[in-house]
C-alpha cells in the first residue's frame, strides 16, 4: 500500500537532486515575516498569471518540483513541546462516537508502515519516505462519521489548521504518523504526531496534530485563507487560488 498515487511514470525518468533557494530564505524568517512572505508570494504568482493544470501530470515527480535528498524544514516558527503524558488527539464533529485519545491509547491502535513520496508546495520533493502510525481509515471506523460529513479540518498544537475533502483522506496511505524512518517523528518535523497525505502538497498534512473535525461544509485553513489552493493536488500544480 501507499505508493505515490498509482500514477504511472517513465522508468527512465531520472530527476536531478537540487537545492531550493526559497526554502533556505523562508527557513531563516520570523513567524510573522514568513507568513507574510508566503502570502505575498502566492499573490505575486497569481498576478503573473499562474494557473493550475486542468489535466494532471502522469510523471512520478509532479510538475514544477525538484528532487531533494534532504528533508527541509518549513513551519510557522512555533514548535510546541508537548509531554507525551499530556498529549491528546481529539476526533469530533459530525461523528457518532467522538473520541479523545491519549498517547498510550493512540499507540495501542493498529499500526501501519507505509512508503510514499513527499511534495512541498515550495517546489521540493522527497522520494520513498517511510512513515509509521495509525491509518486515517482506522480513526474513521472508530468515530463513524455521519453521512453528511464531507470535509475534514485538522488543527495542530502550534495553532495551524488545514482543510481536506473527506474523500482525499480515505486513501490507504493517509496516516497520523508517529515515526519516520523507524524513529519517532522529531519536533522539527512535527512530532510527536503529524498528518501525512501523500497525494496532496505537504501543507495539507498538519504537524503537531491535536484535532480532527468532520464537517458538512468546507472551512478554510491557515494557508487556504492566505491565497493557497483549497485542494492542493501536486500533479495539477494546485498551488495557489
Amino acid at each position: 500500500m501507499g505508493d505515490w498515487g498509482n500514477r504511472p511514470y517513465p522508468l527512465d525518468t531520472t530527476p536531478r537532486l537540487a537545492k531550493n533557494p526559497a526554502t533556505a530564505i523562508f527557513s531563516h524568517m520570523s513567524k510573522e515575516r514568513y507568513i507574510a512572505a508566503k502570502q505575498k508570494w502566492a499573490e505575486k504568482q497569481l498576478a503573473h498569471g499562474f494557473k493550475s493544470r486542468e489535466v494532471a501530470s502522469t510523471d512520478r515527480l509532479p510538475p514544477g518540483q525538484k528532487l531533494t535528498a534532504g528533508f527541509p524544514v518549513l513551519d510557522l516558527g512555533v514548535r510546541p513541546e508537548i509531554p507525551l503524558a499530556e498529549w491528546t488527539l481529539t476526533v469530533d464533529g459530525l461523528v457518532e462516537k467522538p473520541s479523545i485519545f491519549s498517547w498510550e491509547q493512540f499507540n495501542a491502535l493498529p499500526q501501519v508502515t507505509d512508503l510514499s513520496d513527499f511534495h512541498c508546495v515550495t517546489t521540493w520533493s522527497k522520494y520513498d519516505c517511510q512513515w509509521t502510525g495509525v491509518a486515517f481509515t482506522t480513526l474513521f471506523e472508530i468515530v463513524q462519521p455521519k453521512p453528511e460529513a464531507r470535509f475534514v479540518y485538522f488543527t495542530g498544537y502550534d495553532g495551524y489548521s488545514t482543510n481536506v475533502p473527506l474523500e482525499n483522506c480515505l486513501d490507504d496511505d493517509v496516516l497520523i504518523a508517529t515515526q519516520f524512518g523507524g524513529a519517532p517523528v522529531s519536533l522539527e518535523h512535527g512530532g510527536p504526531a503529524r498528518v501525512i497525505i501523500p497525494k496532496l502538497y505537504a501543507w495539507k498534512g498538519s504537524k503537531f496534530v491535536k484535532g480532527i473535525t468532520f464537517l458538512a461544509e468546507d472551512r478554510l485553513g491557515f494557508w487556504e485563507v492566505r491565497g493557497y489552493h483549497n485542494v492542493g493536488d501536486p500533479w495539477k500544480e494546485e498551488r495557489y487560488a
